[in-house]
């Protein structure tokens, strides 16, 4: 009981500790999502919202006389949504193997260890608008670094189209998405690493354990939850993607994300509900991935137990 009772004790202290935080959040973040969801039934527009009537579900989807309307009936916004998960599993999955081999190196110790980790945080530094337009230069088809280095690789001159081109703009942006986001993968994966002790692999040496060995049954299990984490955070990120894709391509209906398509419905067009609808639709979405990790993880630490 008294056990108990230090447990309840130790919960409630942790509410009060972030119960600011909360507040904050809830205001920071939990007003315009309200108003986001309100907008979502209305038909407000840009240039004058405080006039608007209510429309229900209409945004989403409605049905008059055998023809539809609303954001789930357009093909552009299916587009966006087809291009936003293959960005989000391609660049993903490409972070998180640059970033384990990297943070494997980086937990080594070697001459110039230090210089190593201050040069793998550049790219994450570098404000995302930068990065886009230094890639941009660097795709150029005629005077670009990247058709060079292939024509050197290569032995002929490519000049490839990188942004204008529909099957190698999707390409270009990953690259960039995963040059940039890389090392934050990588740092998480190393402060895991960092935390496992050395004895557990000397012991799996005295065993006979091969490297493989070691990192399947030591490394990977105990960076799990570090790597659940990592994951969480990049996958929500990637599925908001809007910056990169908006500089780098112009929003281009072959690179348009969800977030861009939430964007060209608000501003372009000024239509306030049916942006708003699609802004819904990417916080569900959003929420539902990172709900789906959550309980994954606890599953996982279910079974351990």
């Amino acid at each position: 009981m008294a056990h108990l009772g230090y447990q309840q004790r130790r919960r409630r202290i942790a509410w009060i500790l972030v119960a600011p935080a909360l507040v904050l959040l809830a205001l920071a973040a939990g007003w315009p999502l309200v108003r986001t969801f309100f907008f979502s039934f209305t038909n407000a527009m840009l240039d004058n919202p405080s006039e608007y009537e209510m429309v229900g579900l209409a945004n989403y989807y409605a049905s008059n006389g055998g023809d539809s309307s609303g954001v789930l009936v357009d093909s552009l916004w299916w587009q966006a949504v087809g291009n936003t998960l293959w960005f989000t599993v391609m660049s993903v999955g490409l972070e998180l193997l640059f970033g384990m081999l990297l943070a494997l190196l980086m937990n080594q110790k070697f001459r110039g260890q230090g210089l190593v980790r201050t040069a793998i945080l550049v790219p994450w530094a570098i404000p995302t608008i930068v990065s886009a337009k230094m890639w941009g230069w660097m795709f150029h088809d005629q005077y670009g670094v990247v058709n060079d280095l292939l024509a050197k690789i290569f032995g002929y001159q490519a000049h490839l189209a990188w942004i204008a081109e529909p099957s190698l703009s999707m390409w270009a942006v990953v690259i960039a998405d995963v040059w940039k986001t890389t090392p934050f993968m990588a740092l998480m994966l190393l402060a895991a690493l960092q935390l496992i002790p050395n004895d557990l692999y000397e012991a799996a040496r005295v065993d006979g354990a091969s490297a493989w060995q070691r990192f399947k049954r030591i490394t990977l299990p105990l960076i799990m939850p570090a790597m659940v984490v990592a994951l969480i955070f990049r996958v929500m990120d990637a599925m908001r993607i809007f910056d990169l894709i908006f500089v780098l391509t112009s929003n281009s209906e072959a690179t348009m994300s969800v977030s861009g398509y939430a964007r060209e419905q608000i501003v372009s067009y000024q239509d306030m509900g049916v942006g708003s609808a699609a802004s819904v639709l990417v916080f569900m979405m959003v929420a539902g991935i990172a709900a789906c990790f959550i309980r994954v993880s606890r599953l996982n630490e279910k079974e351990k137990r």
